[in-house]
C-alpha cells in the first residue's frame, strides 16, 4: 500500500534505474488530473507508474509520450473486447463513460526529456463507486466478468514498452500522431458541446485537428476556429 504510485516514484526517482513499473493495489491519495483523487477500490483496479528515460525526446514531444500511453492502454482494453477511445488529452472513455486516468510528469533537462513518471489508473474490477466522478466504469461493469490483475499488470507492461520503445525517432512520434488522432473520442465530425474554461462561455463545435504538440483546434457551426492548449476547453 502506497500513498499514490506516482508520488512514490517521484520520491525515489534520484536511486530508480529506468524502465521500473510500481504497482500498487491499494493507494491512499490516488491522484488524477487538475489534482482530483482517483477513487479505487483497495485489490480491484490497475494502478501503477512507470518511470521511463526517453533517449534524446525533445520537450517540444512531450505529447507524444502521452499519445504512446493512452494507446497502451487502448490496446489492452482492446484484447479484452472493449472498444475504448481517448478524450483528448488523455483520459481513457468507453463511450461516455471514463475507465482510465492518466497522469505524466516530466523532468527537463539541457533542452530534452530527462526522465518521465506515468502513472495511471484503470478500473478493472470495481463495480461500485462512492465518489462525485460523474461517469466512471470498470471492465467488469462492461463485459459481465472478472479479472487477474498480475495478468493485466505484465500485458500492460508490454504494451507500454512496444509504443515507447521508439518514442525517440520522430517519423514513428509521426504515426503515433496519426494513429491517435483516428482513436479520438468525439472526433467524428460532430458537433459536440464545449466550455472555454477562462470565460465560462458555452459553444458548440467540432474538432477539427490535434496539433502533433498537443493543442486542440475547434471548428464551431458557422466555420469559425479556435485553438485551445491543455486545461482552456472542457468537453462537457
Amino acid at each position: 500500500m502506497v500513498d499514490s504510485t506516482n508520488e512514490y516514484v517521484m520520491r525515489e526517482a534520484p536511486t530508480l534505474e529506468a524502465p521500473v513499473m510500481v504497482v500498487a493495489h491499494t493507494q491512499t491519495a490516488g491522484q488524477g488530473q487538475r489534482g482530483n483523487t482517483w477513487e479505487s477500490a483497495p485489490g480491484q483496479n490497475l494502478t501503477f507508474t512507470v518511470f521511463y528515460r526517453p533517449a534524446g525526446l525533445p520537450p517540444m514531444a512531450q505529447f507524444s509520450m502521452s499519445e504512446a500511453v493512452a494507446l497502451a492502454v487502448v490496446d489492452l482494453l482492446a484484447e479484452y473486447g472493449i472498444d475504448a477511445k481517448v478524450k483528448w488529452p488523455n483520459d481513457i472513455y468507453v463511450a461516455d463513460r471514463k475507465i482510465c486516468g492518466i497522469l505524466i510528469r516530466h523532468s527537463i533537462m539541457g533542452g530534452s526529456i530527462s526522465y518521465s513518471v506515468i502513472g495511471a489508473g484503470i478500473n478493472v474490477n470495481q463495480t461500485a463507486f462512492l465518489s462525485d466522478a460523474p461517469n466512471p466504469v470498470s471492465m467488469r461493469q462492461l463485459t459481465g466478468s472478472s479479472y487477474s490483475l498480475p495478468e493485466l499488470e505484465a500485458e500492460m507492461a508490454e504494451h507500454l514498452e512496444r509504443r515507447l520503445q521508439r518514442i525517440s525517432d520522430p517519423a514513428y512520434r509521426g504515426t503515433l500522431h496519426e494513429e491517435f488522432k483516428r482513436k479520438l473520442w468525439r472526433g467524428d465530425g460532430e458537433l459536440y458541446q464545449f466550455r472555454d474554461t477562462a470565460t465560462g462561455q458555452h459553444f458548440k463545435a467540432r474538432i477539427d485537428e490535434i496539433a502533433l504538440h498537443g493543442p486542440i483546434s475547434l471548428r464551431l457551426a458557422d466555420g469559425t476556429m479556435r485553438t485551445y492548449a491543455f486545461k482552456e476547453v472542457a468537453f462537457e
